[in-house]
This record gives structure tokens, sequence and C-alpha cells, in this order.
């Protein structure tokens, strides 16, 4: 069975609104891990009608830390939840966002993750996402799959951590040339999609819609990874 999970940092949907629907609605993902969704002001409404927009719909309730995970038709989800990271003195609330689903009688545990500007609080925000990914998906014998703003690059602590626990798609199976911010001028990869290893990874990287709308809807770019799983 092959699926399509995709992240996007939304920038809090303060940009071009159709853009966004367009690039989402072009990502074809039939799960969608994102952060900056609003959080406030109708947040609930705001991000029902996005994804609604985009033939989606949204999968978690939470609005702690901005993140959440969005499905598409193709998916069952069996069950969401949202977790509050630990609370690092002086710095943003963070939280991870998790959709257990199943497609085609495969499962998966979906994880919405944004990390923080903040080294030690990254770091240990991503050990502390792997382990509640893992208390997720063992009661499903699913496969992790976890997207997110890393807010750092591939080389870096918080990153190798996670490449080193999950597959780094991108780095296995490589579509374009990867960068994801700024969205107007692509320097750095800092946005990721990691999957356990037992999903194959046939492809990784950016998504077909115009450059127009790429850098009108997001300070971000997102990413599609394409998974085989099972049999």
């Amino acid at each position: 069975m092959t699926i399509r999970v995709g992240t996007y940092n939304l920038h809090g949907m303060r940009d071009s609104v159709p853009a966004l629907t367009r690039v989402i609605a072009a990502m074809r993902a039939d799960v969608l891990c994102v952060q900056e969704a609003p959080r406030f002001g109708r947040w609930r409404a705001r991000r029902r009608a996005l994804a609604a927009a985009a033939g989606l719909r949204v999968a978690t309730t939470g609005r702690l830390g901005g993140v959440a995970v969005l499905t598409g038709p193709r998916v069952r989800v069996l069950r969401a939840q949202s977790h509050a990271l630990r609370v690092f003195l002086g710095l943003e609330l963070r939280g991870l966002a998790v959709a257990v689903v199943e497609a085609e009688g495969e499962r998966l545990a979906v994880g919405s993750l944004h990390l923080d500007l903040n080294d030690p609080a990254r770091v240990h925000h991503a050990a502390e996402a792997v382990a509640l990914m893992e208390h997720a998906a063992a009661p499903f014998g699913a496969a992790i799959v976890l997207g997110g703003d890393v807010n750092e690059q591939p080389h870096q602590p918080a990153w190798r951590y996670l490449a080193g626990r999950l597959a780094d798609c991108y780095a296995v199976a490589p579509k374009g040339g990867g960068l994801t911010f700024t969205a107007a001028r692509p320097a750095v990869r800092i946005d990721g999609v990691f999957a356990a290893r037992e999903a194959h990874v046939m492809s990784c990287g950016g998504v077909d819609a115009g450059i127009a709308d790429l850098e009108g809807a997001s300070d971000h770019l997102p990413v599609v990874a394409e998974l085989r799983v099972g049999h």
C-alpha cells in the first residue's frame, strides 16, 4: 500500500489563504502534519474550513503548540490525541498531535511536531515526541511517521536524533532540492518527514505547485513523502 504523508508550516494562515489552499491540494497528501495552525479567534472553524477546501478533514482537536494532523478520504482515523510537551520556563508551549490511521488494512501513527528555537528544548522535545509516538503506535501495531518543522538542519543534534530513530525520508529518496525555508529564498532544510524503517520511502521532496502560490502561501515550503507500507 502506498500512502502520501506531508508536513507544512502554515505560518498561522497569515498569508494568502487561497494560495495556501491550492498548495495543500497540490500536495495530494493522505495525511498532512501542520504546524502554526491557527490557535486563536475562531481557530477551530478556520482549521476546518482550510482542510475542507483542500479535500481534507481535521483529525486532531487540540490547539496546543499550533500542531495538527489532517487526513484525506482514503484513510480512517482510529485514534487522535494531542500531547503537551515538557514546559521550559520562558519558552513557548510545545505540543505533539498524533493520529493513528488505517488505509487498505495498513496502520500508521502519524505525528505533527514543531520544535523550539532553543537548542536544549529541541533535543528534549525530539526525544519526548519519539517516546510518545512509540506509545501511541504500539497498541495498533502501527508504523510511526513524524512530520514537522524541526527548526534546525540535518547536521544538528535534534535532527540527528530523529534521523537515528526514524528514517529521514528526504535523505533516503530525495526529490528536488529539498530546501524548505524561506519559501521566497530557500536556503536551509528545516522541515522534514521521518518514517519507521519498515516503511519503504519511495520519494520525498517538494510539491508541484506554482511558484507564486508557494511564495504567497507561507514562509515555509511543504514536504511530501510517498511511502510503501506492508505488502
